[in-house]
């Protein structure tokens, strides 16, 4: 980190440039935090608002001034309610003279280690839909220099979104070093092994240095006379020579660490600009300086923009090392600092955040099957795209590098959650009212209960889903008017409920009736209610560890088509699972964290320290079995001494039986509470087997791929830097081809420290005494109790695979249980796609534009209700599946016919921007390639992220006769992991 105020030390010796002089990029930035220690509100108020503001009117001032502005969030926001009608104006001539620039696009800078992929697409989706539709511009390059890492994901999505180049920041201290020594901080990074070279992308990894002079920002205020504390010395006549000798200092010190003569200085940091006037006027007098005696410095500096920057790399006669799928996690700053906690901080947020997604995802179809159905309402269309729009933002919003990472101050944790929740709510209203017609003139008895489930995935499935009732029998049927199998048991969350486990069969993004009636009389033999199974909670006696003696003596089995689930009545633990026998032992163990920095390394919202090994969290246990026909529940109990009354961990895990569906008899479901937890204790989940895995571990990157994590030896700090972030998966397996994968619906730390163990980090709660800590209140005393899920599936490595990639939606995506009056609504056929084909997404996204740029440019194009974005994604890697890895192709016709018939199709940009055959992206030289082309067109082979924009009208789609089929059956064509996503319009 490098502040202008250092300018009277010699902090650089001043190294020879190669050639006569050496030109220096000077681009200007503000990293502009969307929460972290400060609400939006707060910060809007504070200094975001006047940084834009104040730029627009410095630019505008002076021709050869520069500035690239990033995050969208503040942005629009200033937009909307700040920018007078001639900051606007001058926005729009900035843009087009190419002095202010737009990088990322993105609502936010979102974090790379737990945002899952669908939502890093969302949230670009949504700053790009808001800069094309606005502007007509469409970011071309990434600045990606704060998230806490930087994932392989990545780079492939921007190279989707039609991206030229892309930089990051924070990687591995040690590693960063190296790559600065040997010269290798720039290169070309093919982060899919699937897409290889058709989705690489140039890489700039940034040095340490940042430079700025506007001091900090007041909150909740700014001051009225505009002196902001820690200001730096102005440059002047006395101080010009000593600023613009270390300024040079440092430009060909940083020089030595890349390949080009051409060297970016980035020019800003956290909330900087917000009076631009000082920032750009010492600037100015400082870099006329230096180019008026570049002859003597063999330096010269420019303002630029990072497209500026980057042509200029671009042009320059160099072939790049080429950087295979590795990412760069985890990250640390120094030896005790490896930044694994926040992989685990505030695990309710991320809950919810992800539970937002969800159902985001299946409002969004629900709402194309409503427009197509009933195109003139009653449901209002803009009414309910708000709806839509609120929590598309939401979701975006906490996808940022200080959110959904849990390293944000209490208060920032609450505003999300708050815009969250009320968003939530806001689509719970839109569903009830898409459900609302026709109804029964009839008022509903309290003896029964109707309820519609949708399936948000485009596969059939069988299935259970959960109904609390407070009623002991129940019976259910379907829209048919068929007796549907149940099981109804004593709930496991409170005593006064019961839940009501029903079978559902659903075809793709279908939905069905269901009825409950509650029975007043006793069930005679052979009656309809018998169909339901009164499932009764048998006992076990509470099992201190004290007076454990020898395990498994006796066993008993819970059992499925599946497997023969084995647990210990001598611990009341599990102790093995058959199909192939695995020995299997889970608990709960905690670390104890230090929180006095005098007396050590510590652990907070970022960083996770191992102050010596985990201990087991309980001392005694106590165990429930249900035995059922739908599911057979076993409920754990962990208490921290065992004399406590109330348990601190719980462990609830359903085997589903008698389902012939192969994905749903191969899991065992878990769920979870911890909590609330001692002060500085930091709660693992521990699996202990007997598979040989060399504590060798892989970890999904964002849901997106599967990378191989070996473990490795460190002289301190091993344990933590063997964590990685899980945000879809993980699994273990054995040299005989055995695996245990964990599937979870949101995203923890998880860990390989030992042979045949997989620990995942479920849960945190720090205080530290750090002062940087206390000051922005970031010690994560989180007292709440969390209820993670997780599946489990042991098998062959090849069955497990097979199923894993969907088992992980399924997980993600349950069928959404509405309950409602009686609803007499039509029926709806369903959407099936292959099962190595996701639909990943499905929406009206009500852009104010036209799939046609140069008559988009022209301001001719209206908000459009009748276009849907479509995007399919290919679940399965090159070779990770003998036939479910192959590319698959559809009749995309024959696919949608049960929403309706396709009018036209058109296959556009990841973020739905450009038209495909449009999209030109930048080719870059390397040491593996002859060649160097300029520009390189993105063939519909290069996109795995394909997107579609779907056009009909009523209920029909009608497919365009002038539209080449043989067109479209290739476009959907989709490729081994191309997380391919076909966008677009019917």
């Amino acid at each position: 980190y490098f502040d202008a105020s250092w300018t009277h030390r010699n902090l650089f010796h001043a190294l020879t440039a190669r050639g006569p002089n050496r030109p220096a990029f000077v681009i200007p930035h503000s990293h502009m935090d969307v929460g972290w220690v400060y609400t939006v509100q707060e910060s809007m108020h504070a200094y975001a608002s006047n940084v834009y503001s104040t730029v627009v009117e410095e630019l505008s001032r002076v021709k050869g001034r520069r500035f690239i502005a990033v995050e969208q969030e503040f942005f629009r926001l200033w937009w909307d309610t700040a920018a007078s009608q001639w900051h606007k104006k001058q926005v729009r001539q900035l843009l087009q003279e190419g002095r202010l620039e737009f990088i990322i696009g993105g609502q936010v800078m979102h974090d790379e280690s737990v945002t899952d992929i669908d939502d890093a697409i969302l949230q670009l989706t949504e700053g790009h839909g808001f800069l094309y539709e606005t502007f007509g511009v469409r970011p071309h390059f990434s600045w990606h220099v704060d998230p806490f890492g930087a994932s392989a994901t990545t780079p492939v999505l921007f190279a989707l979104a039609g991206f030229d180049a892309h930089l990051i920041s924070r990687i591995d201290y040690y590693l960063k070093d190296v790559m600065q020594k040997k010269k290798k901080l720039q290169f070309v990074w093919r982060g899919s092994p699937s897409l290889a070279d058709t989705q690489e992308i140039f890489t700039h990894t940034m040095d340490q240095y940042r430079f700025y002079w506007n001091g900090v920002a007041m909150f909740p205020d700014p001051p009225k006379d505009g002196v902001y504390p820690n200001m730096s010395l102005p440059v002047t006549k006395e101080t010009v020579e000593s600023y613009a000798q270390t300024m040079v200092d440092n430009i060909k010190q940083r020089a030595q660490w890349f390949q080009t003569n051409h060297v970016l200085w980035p020019w800003g940091c956290d909330k900087q600009f917000y009076n631009a006037s000082v920032q750009f006027t010492n600037m100015d007098m400082l870099m006329n300086y230096i180019n008026k005696h570049s002859t003597e410095f063999g330096v010269t500096v420019q303002y630029a923009t990072l497209k500026e920057y980057f042509q200029a790399v671009h042009q320059s006669d160099l072939s790049w090392e080429v950087r295979g799928s590795q990412d760069f996690l985890p990250y640390s700053t120094e030896p005790f600092q490896a930044w694994t906690g926040f992989y685990a901080s505030r695990n309710v947020l991320k809950g919810v955040a992800r539970r937002a997604s969800s159902l985001l995802h299946s409002a969004e179809s629900l709402f194309v099957r409503y427009r197509i159905k009933y195109p003139e309402g009653p449901v209002q269309k803009e009414w309910a795209l708000d709806k839509l729009k609120a929590l598309r933002w939401a979701v975006s919003e906490v996808q940022h590098h200080d959110a959904i990472t849990g390293t944000e101050s209490p208060k920032v944790a609450d505003m999300y959650m708050e815009h969250l929740n009320q968003s939530m709510m806001g689509v719970q209203e839109l569903l009830a009212a898409m459900f609302l017609l026709p109804q029964d003139p009839d008022t509903a008895s309290d003896l029964e209960q109707h309820i519609i489930v949708y399936n948000p995935l485009a596969w059939n499935v069988t299935t259970y889903i959960n109904v609390s009732v407070k009623y002991s029998m129940a019976l259910v049927y379907d829209d048919n008017g068929k007796v549907v199998p149940a099981q109804i048991q004593p709930s496991a969350e409170s005593p006064a409920d019961y839940d009501l486990f029903i079978m559902v069969e659903l075809g793709g993004l279908q939905y069905r009736k269901y009825l409950i009636q509650f029975p007043q009389s006793e069930c005679k033999k052979g009656s309809s209610c018998g169909i339901t199974h009164a499932a009764r909670v048998v006992k076990f006696e509470r099992r201190d560890v004290s007076e454990w003696k020898k395990r498994g003596r006796k066993l008993l089995p819970v059992l499925n088509d599946c497997y023969k689930v084995l647990f210990d009545q001598e611990t009341n633990l599990l102790h093995s699972i058959t199909n192939r026998l695995v020995i299997i032992h889970q608990d709960f163990w905690e670390y104890d964290a230090n929180g006095d920095v005098h007396a050590g390394p510590i652990s907070d919202n970022y960083i996770f320290t191992a102050n010596g090994s985990a201990v087991p969290a309980y001392k005694s246990v106590e165990m429930e079995i249900i035995p059922g026909k739908i599911i057979s529940e076993v409920r754990q109990y962990f208490y921290r001494e065992a004399s406590d009354k109330n348990y601190t961990y719980a462990m609830v895990t359903r085997v589903p039986v008698g389902f012939k569906d192969k994905l749903l008899c191969q899991r065992l479901d878990q769920s979870y509470a911890l909590g609330p937890l001692v002060v500085n204790r930091e709660a693992v989940l521990r699996t202990t087997t007997s598979l040989s895995n060399k504590k060798t571990l892989y970890t999904d990157n964002n849901g997106y791929q599967m990378l191989k994590r070996e473990h490795k030896q460190y002289i301190n700090n091993t344990v933590s830097r063997n964590y990685y972030p899980m945000v879809r998966q993980a699994f273990i397996e054995d040299e005989d081809s055995c695996r245990l994968s964990l599937l979870s619906e949101r995203a923890h730390g998880v860990a390989s420290l030992a042979e045949g163990e997989i620990e995942v980090m479920l849960h945190r709660r720090l205080w530290n005494n750090q002062e940087w800590n206390r000051g922005y209140n970031l010690t994560l005393n989180d007292s709440s109790v969390v209820r993670p899920s997780i599946w489990m599936m042991l098998g062959s490595s090849a069955a497990v695979a097979a199923l894993s990639q969907q088992g992980a939606l399924y997980l993600q995506h349950r069928p959404v249980v509405l309950e409602h009056e009686r609803w007499n609504g039509p029926s709806v056929q369903p959407v099936v796609l292959p099962p190595n084909l996701h639909m990943q997404y499905l929406g009206i996204p009500g852009w104010d534009y036209g799939p046609n740029h140069t008559q988009h440019l022209q301001n001719i194009n209206s908000a459009d209700f009748d276009r849907v974005l479509l995007r399919i994604a290919h679940l399965y890697e090159k070779g990770e599946d003998p036939v479910l890895s192959k590319p698959a192709t559809i009749n995309l016709k024959e696919i949608l016919q049960g929403l309706g018939e396709v009018k036209a199709v058109q296959e556009r940009s990841l973020t739905g921007t450009w038209d495909i055959s449009d999209l030109q992206r930048w080719s870059w030289r390397t040491t593996e390639k002859t060649g160097n082309k300029k520009t390189s067109s993105s063939s519909r082979q290069s996109h795995l992220y394909t997107s579609l924009h779907l056009r009909f009208y009523s209920m029909n789609f009608l497919l365009n006769e002038s539209y080449n089929m043989k067109e479209i059956f290739f476009g959907l064509t989709v490729f081994p992991n191309l997380k391919k996503h076909l966008v677009y319009y019917l």
